[in-house]
């Protein structure tokens, strides 16, 4: 018997590149091409003019599976914005559907009263959470990250106050029952780390209830390795948005702290879009690290997923230099499947994908000496790299990732 399975994401990879995007997205392409199961997907979008006036849709592809939603959430509580649309149009559609299981791979952007609606609506129904990052817990961008920049380790309406003053301690104290209420109308969530599942276990939810399913990736030949030059040189790799919580500055701060002599033997190659325009003061900070590097130092730009196997094949490792926790960071995926090893901080997600030793090496997260220690390490400790290279296991494919998610529908 073909069941009918709704994929809803808080944007479309073709608008909104973020890893939990990639992953819904990806997920519903899977179930697309198994035979058993009928697949839609809904995103989210915040694009004027896509739909017809006072319309909540528009449709992606040529046979209407693909849908925009437009949607927006107040970011506090994430209620939805556009009541109308959800209690009506959203409604409209679903019963129209009548999926088996509905999974959101999140609430912000499509509202959390949308738990409800399903709920109520389709009372039978299997409502699959993926939870990508700590928004529930921390309003602070999820990133569990205190305003002087130090690590957050629990949520507690007194120290959200602190960190975020602008709201009162009961109004954070309302904020998580709120948003626990809709959750526990919850089946089941999907965690992509053991790391995620404990915060949130420690935050209140059933651990019971949460399975750990890494994010598939793609089928793609890992990319040649680089010839060597010269004196066995190396190349690092940055690749992500520049944004204060992903650590290049941190990273650029290492390198100039590399000896003269060990600097001329490597580069640092810097993959991803322009700075932050929401974070100015950083931006400038990263602009002016970049007019005064070192010319072992290149920006290369923004990049594509099909740009990939082309940018890893010139490089040898990738540096993952967060200051947050991450969760499942994709770009550790995305190394592993070109068979690089993993510079990174060493907490969170990053230290739970990355063994230090086997297939990459940690550093003291934030200290820029630790990271030049371990990228000095990279450069001149012989067998090094192909040690950590053989260590590498492949993450999972989007098919077996769907397998995974699969079974979970059905229990």
């Amino acid at each position: 018997m073909t069941q009918r399975v709704l994929i809803m994401s808080h944007g479309h990879p073709a608008f909104s590149k973020g890893g939990a995007e990639i992953a819904a997205y990806q997920l519903y392409q899977a179930l697309q091409r198994r035979p058993d199961y009928d697949a839609w997907f809904i995103a989210r979008h915040g694009i004027p003019g896509f739909a017809r006036p006072g319309s909540a849709f528009a449709l992606r592809d040529t046979d209407g599976r693909e849908i925009l939603y437009q949607q927006d959430t107040d970011y506090f509580d994430f209620s939805a914005v556009q009541l109308r649309y959800l209690v009506h149009d959203l409604a409209a559609l679903l019963t129209e559907l009548r999926p088996d299981v509905v999974h959101l791979h999140h609430y912000l952007y499509l509202g959390i009263e949308t738990l409800r609606l399903l709920r109520n609506l389709m009372p039978a129904a299997r409502i699959i959470l993926s939870l990508h990052e700590f928004l529930a817990i921390c309003n602070r961008q999820g990133q569990m990250v205190k305003s002087d920049g130090t690590l957050c380790l629990r949520a507690h309406p007194q120290d959200c106050h602190l960190c975020m003053p602008e709201r009162s301690p009961p109004d954070y104290f309302l904020r998580e029952r709120y948003i626990k209420g809709f959750l526990a109308l919850v089946d089941r969530f999907i965690a992509p780390s053991e790391f995620l599942k404990k915060r949130y276990v420690e935050w209140g939810l059933p651990p019971d209830r949460i399975s750990v399913i890494e994010n598939g990736q793609p089928p793609t030949a890992p990319a040649p390795w680089r010839p060597a030059e010269g004196n066995g040189d190396s190349v690092f790799g940055y690749f992500g948005q520049i944004t204060p919580y992903k650590g290049l500055d941190v990273l650029l701060k290492a390198f100039n702290l590399l000896p003269a002599k060990v600097r001329e033997l490597c580069r640092l190659e810097i993959h991803g879009g322009v700075p932050d325009i929401s974070a100015p003061d950083f931006s400038r900070t990263i602009e002016q690290a970049l007019e005064s590097a070192p010319p072992q130092v290149r920006y290369a730009g923004a990049y594509a997923s099909d740009d990939l196997p082309t940018r890893m094949a010139g490089l040898d490792w990738v540096v993952v230099p967060s200051i947050w926790w991450e969760n499942s960071p994709l770009v550790i995926q995305e190394a592993f499947v070109h068979r690089r090893p993993v510079i990174c901080s060493n907490i969170g997600g990053m230290a739970e994908k990355v063994t230090d030793g086997k297939n990459g090496l940690h550093f003291r997260v934030g200290n820029a000496a630790s990271l030049a220690e371990r990228l000095m390490l990279a450069v001149t400790q012989r067998g090094l790299l192909d040690k950590l290279r053989a260590g590498i296991t492949p993450p999972p494919t989007i098919d077996e990732s769907a397998e995974s998610c699969l079974r979970v529908y059905a229990h």
